[in-house]
């Protein structure tokens, strides 16, 4: 920085504060439905009360930006340690009706079933099916396109679908998964042939047999065998 002539308190107190905020973008999945869901509230203060917004805050003093995404997670869901994210730092200078807030963007993957739901009712908030989304307030909507276009991408080439799953799942749980996600169908052959040959899962001896008399074997990731096929140049790609 050149010297101009004035201290660096001087220097700064000459710039205008701008806020810094963060905004949640919480996918979560329940193996026996059929769609990626979002978990969003409905607005309590103005502007735009009462209407639908991704959960989100201001940063405080002494966090950093991921302590600050991880903190709002948590508060909302009662998880901690979920897949989470950076995605894109939105600062139109009309973005927030509010003021000059420059919003940091992440988005998180959870366990619908998991999740504490008597946190979720406290603070007013629904998952909601992705093909039911509703408008959201500023530029929130841009956020959601934006995540689950990095979702789709992360999802081809890692096996983060695995974050949106119990410990133990079934191949057509799965493939589920997937199809939510990318919001197409998947040949059923193909998809468990792919699968299998990485060698990432191990199956159980047990089955799953509520949604068929026959049952299908439930299965588990393993994630030391990634990440020890990671070591030898291995690629996931579905």
């Amino acid at each position: 920085m050149a010297n101009s002539g004035i201290n660096n308190i001087e220097f700064y107190s000459t710039h205008p504060k701008i806020l810094v905020a963060v905004d949640s973008i919480i996918f979560g999945f329940n193996e026996h439905d059929r769609e990626l869901k979002l978990l969003l509230l409905k607005r309590n203060f103005e502007p735009e009360k009462g209407k639908w917004s991704l959960m989100g805050g201001f940063v405080d003093t002494y966090e950093s930006l991921d302590e600050a995404a991880e903190r709002i997670v948590s508060q909302l869901t009662g998880l901690d340690n979920v897949y989470m994210e950076q995605l894109y730092a939105f600062g139109d200078v009309s973005r927030d009706a509010g003021g000059r807030i420059v919003s940091v963007a992440y988005f998180s993957l959870i366990k619908i079933n998991e999740h504490d739901s008597r946190l979720v009712k406290e603070h007013g908030a629904f998952w909601v099916e992705l093909s039911k989304l509703p408008k959201l307030i500023f530029d929130h909507n841009k956020m959601v396109d934006k995540a689950l276009r990095k979702l789709r991408i992360r999802a081809r080439t890692q096996p983060i679908g695995f974050e949106l799953l119990p410990e133990k799942f079934t191949i057509p749980q799965l493939q589920r998964l997937y199809e939510a996600i990318y919001q197409m169908p998947f040949d059923k052959r193909n998809f468990r042939r792919k699968l299998l040959s990485m060698e990432l899962l191990e199956k159980l001896d047990e089955k799953e047999k509520q949604t068929s008399k026959k049952g299908a074997w439930y299965y588990k990731f393993n994630q030391n065998k990634y990440e020890e096929l990671l070591q030898r140049g291995f690629n996931f790609e579905l």
